[in-house]
């Protein structure tokens, strides 16, 4: 298959992504578990938390893209994923449980679920119940055409909205705490869900089955557009879902606080503050067809910045989600440290906290791709640690 530079792009893209909304988070999560110091945070958050968010989306749909129909049998399938994405995640676990925590527990935890502490690695068990899935409807996804995948993605469009209607109906959603503390809001029960049911009518068409769809959707019926038709589109569409996911967040917040701060409350506070950005949601999806539509329009090349910098980054893409909370979560608090919090900021109550958030992203994203890249040149076994 012919490579796709702007799918190279896009993983850089989404890496950095996820780099930048962890280091958001220090400030609104802390305290007893949710903590937001000043104004000025709540905005930075809301600005520079979500203009990422569909960064997971995106790398769900560059895996569609390239895997989905199947190009080979469906063992053989499954023997590439699992060198590719078991094998590393196995690492990591193993690295993440004697590193964070009490080693014994941690390693007795990783029977049942992923270490919570690391608690990005949830993304590798959602991927792996799509490769499940791949082989069943690749036959079907090998013959459907255009109108009856839109008929599909607008049925998944529709279920985005669902938790805005769950809170519209159901009022605010109380917080039950499940394994290890773990906050979920209730959820109001909808169109065949029940206290003991819940597989309702959208339950196995929601999700990130959309963003496997949607990948599906782009390789075989959207050609590149010109720049005009691609503006039109993706440039509505971001700054809709921008406003979804930002003015949501703001809204809970000040619901919260009554616009006084600081305001803090246990995690599960958080858990609702974070629900308009949540990647099943229509903000989420919106920014993700617009960001889609713009690396799109990136051209093939064959400068030699692109294959000493930009593919070598790529491939080591999945390695860098792994690993990069072990270095961001030290040059967060380095950075914090040197340059104060909230009120007391070297660089005033409105410039401190972007200046740490983006100094962290950079300086994380950049070293991590350094040291990943290094260790996957490894010979034999670098491959196999960053996949």
């Amino acid at each position: 298959m012919k490579r796709e530079i702007w799918i190279d792009w896009l993983r850089i893209i989404a890496c950095f992504g996820v780099m930048l909304t962890h280091s958001c988070e220090p400030f609104y999560l802390g305290g007893e578990g949710s903590l937001i110091l000043t104004k000025a945070d709540a905005f930075w958050v809301a600005f520079l938390n979500v203009l990422p968010r569909a960064c997971v989306a995106l790398f769900v749909v560059a895996s569609s893209y390239l895997q989905f129909p199947l190009h080979y049998p469906t063992g053989e399938f499954f023997k590439r994923r699992a060198v590719r994405i078991l094998i590393p995640f196995a690492v990591w676990s193993v690295v993440y449980a004697l590193v964070w925590g009490e080693p014994v527990q941690n390693f007795r935890d990783l029977l049942l679920n992923f270490n919570y502490a690391a608690g990005h690695m949830w993304f590798v068990y959602m991927l792996l119940g799509l490769y499940l899935l791949m082989p069943l409807l690749s036959p079907w996804a090998e013959k459907v055409g255009k109108r009856e995948l839109q008929v599909y993605l607008g049925i998944w469009l529709f279920t985005t909205v669902i938790p805005l209607i769950r809170q519209m109906v159901g009022g605010p959603a109380p917080v039950i705490y499940g394994p290890s503390g773990i906050p979920n809001a209730a959820l109001y029960p909808l169109w065949g869900e029940a206290s003991w049911n819940a597989y309702g009518v959208f339950y196995y068409l929601s999700g990130f089955v959309g963003y496997m769809l949607l990948g599906l959707y782009f390789r075989k019926f959207v050609g590149v557009l010109s720049w005009g038709r691609t503006l039109a589109v993706a440039l509505p569409s971001f700054l809709a879902g921008f406003a979804i996911c930002s003015g949501g967040f703001l809204a809970r917040v000040w619901a919260d606080c009554g616009g006084s701060f600081p305001v803090e409350g246990p995690v599960g506070l958080a858990a609702l503050w974070e629900g308009p950005w949540l990647n099943d949601t229509l903000g989420v999806a919106l920014m993700t067809v617009a960001w889609i539509l713009l690396l799109r329009k990136i051209g093939d090349s064959d400068s030699a910045f692109i294959r000493r910098v930009v593919v070598p980054v790529s491939q080591a893409g999945y390695g860098m989600y792994l690993s990069h909370l072990l270095l961001l979560g030290l040059v967060s608090g380095w950075i914090r440290n040197w340059l104060g919090l909230g009120l007391d900021g070297v660089l005033g109550p409105v410039w401190t906290t972007p200046t740490q958030i983006l100094l962290t992203a950079v300086i994380s994203f950049v070293s991590v791709a350094l040291l990943c890249c290094l260790i996957r040149r490894i010979p034999k076994v670098g491959k196999w640690i960053m996949g």
